[in-house]
């Protein structure tokens, strides 16, 4: 049985300042399918596009034209509550920086995206961040400062809490660019983890071509264009 698909971008654009002299296409006409279960790489050097595509399909950025589907939703006529509605429950991000708020603790990092959606805490929450924090070899450090944890430690805690939506996508720009190989690896290993175990959809952009061998498919953004 073919896998359904969970991403679709057909002949995306991308262009800034529009309607300017200094008009600028970034992306030229993207067509890209994702499946549950999908782990790609996304190579490509500094400034082929490859954070600006990560921003579309993350519904951070609308395309100048063409369509983008995130599961059964055409996402190019939703206005922006609705973004913000299907971006939190359906997609997860993993940035080369954390982005984990340092006063809080591990656990409380996790809990942000689940309180967000429901405005107050509760038991449920704290069990299932408990959980993530689990899942993620942290249990002894919940209830650390995540400015207290190492490097590695903290994107281990911006997984679990990418994952506290229970996404069916997951978004990961460069987290391993800032650690040193061993963290990076153990990372990646989590990322890959998520990926079998979930059946989570992962878009892994990295300059490092040892990980992009490990992922079922790599493709290069090159001048705002995709090879594969």
């Amino acid at each position: 049985m073919d896998k359904e698909p969970v991403v679709q971008l057909q002949s995306v654009r991308k262009a800034f300042n529009v309607g300017t002299q200094f008009e600028t296409e970034v992306l030229h006409g993207i067509d890209l399918t994702l499946h549950r279960g999908d782990f790609c790489a996304v190579m490509g050097p500094s400034g082929s596009g490859k954070s600006t595509l990560l921003n579309i399909v993350g519904l951070l950025d609308r395309p100048t034209s063409g369509t983008l589907r995130i599961g059964s939703e055409e996402t190019t006529t939703l206005d922006d509550k609705e973004l913000t509605r299907l971006r939190g429950h359906t997609i997860g991000f993993v940035f080369q920086y954390h982005h984990l708020i340092t006063a809080f603790t591990a656990l409380e990092n996790v809990m942000i995206p689940m309180l967000s959606a429901a405005g107050f805490p509760n038991a449920a929450m704290r069990e299932r961040a408990a959980q993530l924090i689990d899942s993620v070899g942290l249990t002894n450090w919940k209830d650390n400062l995540a400015g207290h944890l190492s490097g590695g430690q903290q994107q281990r805690v911006a997984i679990a809490r990418a994952l506290a939506m229970g996404p069916a996508v997951l978004l990961a720009d460069e987290p391993t660019g800032n650690l040193d190989t061993k963290s990076a690896d153990a990372v990646f290993a989590l990322l890959r983890k998520v990926n079998q175990e979930h059946g989570t959809t992962i878009l892994f952009v990295t300059h490092n071509p040892n990980l992009a061998t490990l992922c079922d498919k790599t493709i290069q953004v090159v001048d705002g264009l995709l090879t594969q």
